[in-house]
């Protein structure tokens, strides 16, 4: 018995030397893994913020585009972004996209102004009332201020009366950075003295965040367009210009200027001198007012527009993004075929015609008189010089309701083509980015199709189903039974 014993002890004790080993080597290993994760979080917490982090949100808040990249990484001058905002108070998103912009540029910093430390700093650069996360942007002695609200804007949405929310905030730093440090800004003169309507709130606003100064401009005093002016705007007119003044905008375009029009059908009278401006270069404006027979051209009624867009640089980026823009109360063109100089970037289906009566229409649908299509909506024409001329043919388009409706197509459409006349620059590209559901843009015919498969269709379809499980039960439980 004692010889079992004692053999079974040193047996015992034979295995424990491994035992303690491995035990030892565990917690070696466990040390090491404890002290590299310790190491790991110390090296990440110094590395920048955009190095760590992945942007998962739908519209990319946190992420910054080329563009503003292109911009940053050409500074030459150093730039303070001035981060207004007391203690506590500290937006999440804006606080994530300013150590993006600090991590792009050793020429952007970004220091923090607590109002209750500084009460009086931010009025040195706006006379406005702040609020807390505004922000100023300085270079040198350039500056321009950053209102929150300018950064998180609303819109009133006409069609629901509730207001939409979008974030600027990339948009609107890249704008003010490129404002404070470029001397020569694009110059845009409006045409005046014509009954032209006032730019729409969204669209003024849009000018002004793309650095482009704005002036008056009447021919009617003046012998010529400035040479100091990039581009010339004709926006919404309700009265013709003179023969005087279609010469020198001719003249004017002919040396190499650039024009955009946004004209379309007026109430009452016609536009045959500025519309001469098209006849020029082979463009025939057609009577009335167009309407789509199409309903997969049109959307919520006949004469809202919804027009194919031919691929070039003013459209192709909203043709990739699936956006629609609209063409509202529009005027018809028609290109000639022989032309090479013009070319139709928004087109109308074959089934579409003009309405003589204009804005005395009464019905519809197609009368005799009425001009069969297909039209062009807008056009860009290459004039002599380099000179150029996009016409938009509704004068409504860029109206706050229509633009809602488009999702905000309508003014990238015409910023497009305001970027392609005043020359395109990187922080003119960057448009805001929507915290909203935008609007579905559909056509009347796809709608249509909803409509008899959502009320019609699935609930017959559910009620089949459901119907045949029941009997489908009973005939198991009477075969059963």
């Amino acid at each position: 018995m004692r010889k079992r014993l004692a053999n079974w002890l040193t047996a015992l004790k034979g295995q424990g030397q491994p035992v303690f080993r491995r035990g030892a080597y565990q917690m070696t290993v466990l040390a090491v893994v404890l002290l590299i994760a310790v190491l790991a979080n110390v090296l990440v917490s110094v590395l920048p913020s955009n190095w760590t982090s992945i942007d998962m949100t739908a519209s990319q808040l946190y992420s910054l585009t080329s563009n503003s990249k292109a911009v940053a990484s050409s500074l030459e001058e150093d730039v303070t972004i001035y981060w207004i905002v007391q203690a506590g108070e500290e937006d999440d998103v804006i606080e994530a996209l300013l150590d993006e912009y600090e991590s792009l540029s050793d020429h952007i910093s970004v220091e923090v102004k607590n109002p209750d430390v500084y009460p009086t700093f931010a009025e040195k650069y706006t006379d406005e009332s702040v609020q807390n996360n505004s922000l100023v942007v300085e270079c040198g002695d350039r500056n321009r201020y950053i209102g929150y609200e300018d950064i998180y804007q609303q819109e009133m949405d006409m069609s629901t009366y509730s207001y939409t929310t979008s974030f600027d905030g990339e948009g609107a730093i890249t704008s003010a950075i490129d404002y404070v440090t470029t001397e020569d800004l694009p110059q845009l003169a409006i045409l005046e003295g014509h009954g032209e309507q006032e730019l729409p709130t969204t669209f003024s606003d849009q000018i002004e965040k793309e650095n482009i100064t704005t002036e008056t401009l009447s021919l009617l005093t003046n012998d010529s367009v400035p040479e100091d002016v990039d581009a010339v705007l004709i926006y919404e007119p309700t009265s013709d210009i003179s023969s005087e003044e279609k010469e020198k905008l001719a003249t004017y375009t002919k040396n190499g200027g650039k024009l955009l029009v946004i004209a379309g059908p007026v109430e009452e009278g016609s536009l045959d001198n500025l519309n001469s401006l098209l006849a020029d270069y082979g463009v025939e404006t057609v009577d009335g007012v167009v309407i789509e027979e199409d309903q997969e051209h049109y959307t919520s009624q006949p004469y809202i527009l919804l027009p194919e867009m031919t691929s070039s640089d003013i459209t192709d980026s909203l043709i990739e993004e699936n956006y629609y823009p609209n063409m509202p109360i529009a005027q018809g063109l028609n290109v000639d075929d022989a032309t090479d100089d013009v070319t139709s970037l928004l087109t109308t289906s074959d089934t579409a015609y003009s309405k003589v009566d204009g804005y005395d229409l009464t019905t519809y649908d197609k009368e005799d008189g009425d001009i069969d299509g297909p039209f062009s909506l807008a056009v860009s024409i290459d004039c002599d010089n380099e000179g150029q001329i996009i016409w938009f043919s509704s004068a409504v388009a860029l109206d706050d309701s229509y633009n809602a409706l488009s999702s905000g197509s309508n003014i990238n459409l015409v910023m497009n083509a305001m970027s392609a006349l005043v020359g395109e620059r990187e922080a003119m590209a960057i448009r805001s980015k929507s915290l909203d559901y935008n609007y579905l843009t559909i056509s009347e015919s796809t709608a249509s199709v909803l409509k008899v498969t959502m009320i019609g269709i699935l609930p017959l379809a559910y009620l089949a189903i459901g119907t045949a499980v029941i009997v489908r039960r009973r005939r198991l439980t009477h075969e059963k039974g």
